[in-house]
């Protein structure tokens, strides 16, 4: 394994000393020790973003800033990285470094199966050298910068999981609100109506959904649990509430889904559906990756849902609010955001969804059937 320490030193001799991205969990201790080590680092809302951050650093300063993603942010970057930093357009160069989720041969989730079997042939298909990371990393690093020197175009690093050595984050942001996520969502649920449609985000909050589900010994088929496609939730309940515009749905949000693909605000105030109801449970953290800040430390998410013409906009963080607010929510006239603030953290045992994504869909697509419009 790697210490964190070391390869930053390295990164930092090789005067690259910049860095922005979005936090990964195999990446999490590298980018930790960059968070409570660096001055020059930036957590991006998504990672096309990043790819423009670091080219306008570039410009500024002629130097090479890191990137750091995970293998399924590839497609966020894949526009700025054909054409904008590309040698064929303005010829950038930009240190990647990608967590390998999904590595071919190793046992992971079903959304990041195709992306790590794949990985390797969008690098090459973009025609970005890459190395895989290993304790070679010095001549990894300096291989890199070579190449920067000649081509003026991005190089990539690819990290395996277990590369890094542990390294827990010691600069942290702390809230103090009455709930975690997953105490929010007992208190939820069961206000939900009993036909409520759901769609919940990536990460944590639909494995902690399915989890309640079980322990309440209810179904599934009501819920759709979005397990990749992060920031894309909120669209997808979009696309089912100006289908079934009689029954409400719901769409359990996070902080940082949101801001990742934060346009999709205005899409859901202009189009308007009264049924849509947006619930974002906001712990301030991207939690199912290793805990980093979101931009929702300095942003207010009621202001924003204004700006975009939801109709109305609530916020809670007590049991008593959640509960008050709640009814407010189901009974009000959409599109009607809600923020619940929470507590960042998750039980050390939570498991993930037992059921195929497959089945999740079929089983969520007959109960809409079944659904008066």
């Amino acid at each position: 394994m790697i210490k964190c320490d070391e390869f930053f030193k390295e990164l930092i001799a090789s005067d690259i000393n910049f860095f922005c991205g979005v936090p990964d969990s195999l990446l999490k201790d590298i980018c930790a020790f960059i968070t409570d080590n660096s001055i020059n680092h930036i957590i991006t809302a998504n990672e096309g973003n990043a790819i423009a951050l670091a080219a306008g650093y570039h410009l500024a300063t002629n130097k090479i800033g890191l990137v750091y993603l995970q293998n399924s942010g590839l497609g966020n970057c894949i526009n700025p990285l054909t054409s904008l930093v590309d040698k064929e357009v303005y010829s950038i160069p930009i240190l990647l470094l990608i967590g390998w989720r999904g590595e071919p041969n190793k046992k992971d989730e079903p959304q990041h199966k195709k992306i790590g079997r794949i990985t390797l042939k969008i690098l090459e298909t973009l025609e970005i050298p890459y190395r895989v990371l290993d304790n070679n990393f010095k001549e990894i690093i300096k291989e890199a910068t070579n190449y920067f020197e000649k081509e003026n175009h991005p190089f990539a690093i690819i990290v395996k999981e277990k590369t890094f050595e542990e390294y827990r984050l010691k600069n942290k942001k702390q809230t103090n609100f009455e709930f975690s996520r997953e105490e929010a969502l007992k208190l939820i649920v069961p206000l939900f109506e009993k036909e409520a449609i759901i769609v919940s985000t990536t990460g944590k909050t639909s494995r902690e959904l399915f989890e309640l589900r079980d322990l309440n010994k209810e179904g599934h088929e009501k819920d759709f649990l979005t397990v990749g496609s992060m920031g894309h939730s909120s669209s997808i309940a979009l696309g089912i509430a100006i289908s079934k515009p009689n029954k409400n749905v719901y769409c359990i949000d996070g902080d940082g889904a949101i801001i990742m693909h934060m346009g999709v605000l205005s899409t859901i105030g202009s189009t308007g559906p009264k049924n849509f109801k947006h619930l974002i449970i906001n712990n301030f953290a991207h939690d199912s990756v290793g805990g980093q800040p979101t931009a929702a430390w300095n942003i207010d998410f009621l202001k924003i849902g204004k700006a975009n013409n939801y109709k109305k906009i609530l916020s809670a963080e007590t049991k008593e609010e959640i509960i008050k607010k709640f009814k407010e929510f189901k009974k009000s006239e959409g599109p009607i955001l809600f923020e619940i603030k929470v507590n960042k953290g998750a039980r050390e045992n939570l498991g993930r969804p037992t059921i195929s994504t497959v089945q999740n869909k079929k089983d969520f697509m007959n109960f809409l059937k079944s659904s008066i419009n």
